[in-house]
């Protein structure tokens, strides 16, 4: 094996990253998006897509990475020496990795809680205005049977 395989496993580590780095973005801009009074739901699903599209390139590079790495694994195990360096910060990568994906199901965790108590705050008032419609129509529909007068000289009887 040549460094080049090092430096691809390298390289598909800090793509990683950086695409860690978007969703960590998205996360805080969900962050805003969900503490406005006026929830603009086309930016929290442009939001929630874009996070989707950057998950999916997530899953294509660990499929890449494992599969480079399960073809050259013994070759790293048996030269250790010959690829400390790069071993050394592909385990820096991993960690920042790991921190990362910590921050983001965290963020991710808050982010659900805020968007259903905005839900629910929202269900609420739907709630609320049915039953004030409610309550109106039946007023209204009250108020007309009182002006309603039968007819005085009308014989029910049959």
């Amino acid at each position: 094996m040549s460094q080049n395989i090092a430096q691809i496993l390298l390289q598909s580590l800090e793509k990683k990253n950086l695409v860690l780095d978007e969703i960590i973005a998205q996360n805080d801009l969900q962050e805003d998006i969900l503490k406005q009074e006026n929830l603009d739901m086309d930016a929290l699903d442009a939001s929630v897509q874009k996070i989707g599209d950057l998950v999916e390139e997530l899953e294509k590079l660990d499929d890449g990475f494992e599969s480079v790495y399960d073809r050259v694994r013994t070759e790293i195990m048996e030269n250790k020496s010959m690829y400390r360096a790069e071993i050394t910060q592909m385990q820096e990568n991993i960690q920042q990795i790991t921190d990362k994906v910590v921050k983001i199901n965290a963020a991710r965790m808050r982010n659900q809680l805020r968007a259903e108590n905005h839900f629910k705050q929202k269900a609420g008032e739907i709630k609320q205005a049915v039953s004030k419609t409610k309550v109106a129509n039946n007023y209204y529909n009250n108020m007309n049977k009182l002006n309603y007068v039968a007819p005085q000289f009308y014989d029910n009887k049959k």
